[in-house]
């Protein structure tokens, strides 16, 4: 799976982070709900965090779709509350 963090660049990340990564999501649309500022902080810099560790860096002159981008690190608790709802940034 491709991921980008926007402002930063894409991330290749295996099948078997994914559960992990839904896992974030899920509790990142969680906090979105709650309107819960500092439990979304949290959760979303682990969620980052998760993806710049496990993910293998792509080159910028490798160009490839992202299959799920991420709002950049100092999104605010309003501009996520529109992007982590229902089944999250990643469906399924």
């Amino acid at each position: 799976m491709i991921v980008r963090i926007a402002t930063e660049g894409q991330y290749e990340l295996a099948e078997g982070d994914l559960p992990a990564l839904h896992e974030l999501d899920r509790a990142a649309v969680a906090a979105c709900e709650a309107g819960d500022e500092d439990r979304f902080r949290n959760v979303f810099a682990r969620l980052l965090e998760l993806v710049r560790t496990l993910g293998r860096p792509l080159p910028d002159e490798e160009l490839a779709s992202s299959d799920l981008i991420l709002p950049p690190p100092d999104v605010t608790l309003a501009e996520a509350t529109r992007e982590f709802t229902g089944e999250g940034l990643i469906p399924g």
